[in-house]
């Protein structure tokens, strides 16, 4: 199996905390990773199980008794009811590493952390494998910054071109599919659809909505990228504007989709203020809006679309994956100016503009300067797309493959 970048965010820590919750979409390998490094003495039970999970809702202690700490609680989010519990154990032992949670639904599970675990509990977002991980080369994943100090790493940059990107971006990125080849791809996605939708969402959506749910997550996907209009979903899904909104947070709390707000520092009053969409695995995506080759998809439509999508979860991975909250945000303004993402670190704002193109240019930075009027500083930008080197494009901006960032 392939190494993942969190894993030693993981193993460091948890000896620092009582608890940690590993939190992801289904799939993503929350499990595993958690099995792989658990070392001896440390049991496993997961809530998949009924009859576990009967226990842990009706008599939490006697379940904490039944399976002692030092361990794994697998989907912990079908008994919230356990949390209370974990704390009395917690404060009884003062202890660091006791339980290793993992959870599929992040948002419903907070109330019962911010309850009941704060303070005592440590919080991990897990998603797909990265590039990195998946060529092998976890160990060199860092936090995505843009930098002249990156123009130095051409020699270590792994080759790519084209087709090679858009084959990762229509496979996905669930390590089933990356780890093992012989898994048929149609078939993952369209199981995984299934078990999401009678499992994961069915309270949110109700017992006869599931063919109309699948629906709407199609048209959601073929959405991502772009700015977040709740009545054209509601309308291309046959629903009113308020099912829209509760199915759109529902895929947005099992880490389908992710939302991503406008930069805005309260001085430019024509900033749009509507969040763009984005899907969280572009292999799901592709499937959804039925691409049914690389090919296909790199030369659809959606191509830039889909680039930026796989982009901008490229980044998000190599900050969660590290340990480390992200800031990214994107610009757009009443007079067309855009900029696909902003990533903001100690009040400076970088850029970064994405491009399916292998000959980026001064002409695709150019509103890059509404950033001045912010009343930040403005760090290194980026434009990242398919040259493929590292490259300076001006005095304060360079050119990054998309693979290697």
């Amino acid at each position: 199996m392939l190494e993942r970048t969190i894993q030693s965010y993981i193993e460091r820590t948890s000896r620092g905390f009582p608890a940690l919750l590993v939190t992801g979409p289904r799939q993503v390998g929350k499990t595993w990773l958690l099995q792989e490094i658990k070392g001896t003495g440390r049991k496993y039970v997961s809530l998949d199980d009924m009859q576990a999970r009967n226990l842990a809702r009706t008599d939490p202690r006697l379940f904490i008794e039944t399976y002692t700490p030092p361990l794994i609680i697998d989907e912990v989010q079908y008994a919230p009811e356990l949390f209370p519990a974990i704390k009395l154990y917690i404060d009884s032992r003062r202890k660091d590493g006791l339980f290793w949670l993992t959870g599929s639904q992040k948002y419903p599970l907070m109330k019962g952390i911010q309850e009941s675990l704060a303070g005592r509990i440590a919080i991990i977002d897990l998603l797909g494998f990265s590039y990195k991980e998946s060529s092998g080369h976890a160990h060199e994943s860092k936090p995505f910054w843009p930098s002249m100090s990156l123009v130095k790493q051409n020699a270590a940059l792994r080759k790519m071109d084209i087709h090679g990107l858009y084959k990762i971006i229509w496979q996905g990125s669930f390590p089933r599919l990356v780890a093992n080849k012989r898994t048929d791809r149609e078939t993952f996605y369209r199981e995984y659809l299934q078990t999401y939708i009678e499992r994961d969402v069915k309270d949110d959506i109700g017992t006869n909505s599931a063919l109309r749910f699948y629906d709407f997550i199609r048209a959601a996907a073929a959405r991502t990228g772009n700015l977040l209009n709740y009545a054209s979903l509601a309308n291309d899904t046959e629903i009113n504007v308020k099912t829209a909104r509760i199915w759109l947070e529902a895929l947005e709390r099992s880490g389908i989709v992710k939302l991503v707000e406008p930069y805005s520092a309260n001085i430019n009053t024509r900033i749009v203020k509507t969040p763009k969409l984005y899907f969280l695995d572009t292999g799901l995506c592709a499937y959804l809006t039925k691409w049914d080759s690389p090919a296909s998809l790199m030369n659809g439509a959606m191509n830039g679309a889909i680039l930026e999508t796989w982009v901008l979860t490229e980044i998000l991975k190599s900050f969660w994956h590290n340990g480390k909250e992200e800031a990214v945000y994107f610009y757009r303004d009443s007079n067309q100016k855009e900029i696909d993402f902003i990533l903001e670190k100690n009040m400076t704002l970088y850029p970064v503009e994405v491009k399916k193109t292998a000959m980026p240019a001064e002409r695709d930075i150019r509103h890059f300067s509404v950033l001045e009027k912010q009343g930040k500083k403005r760090g290194t930008g980026a434009v990242i797309c398919l040259y493929p080197a590292y490259m300076p494009i001006t005095a304060n901006t360079i050119s990054v493959p998309a693979w290697g960032i």
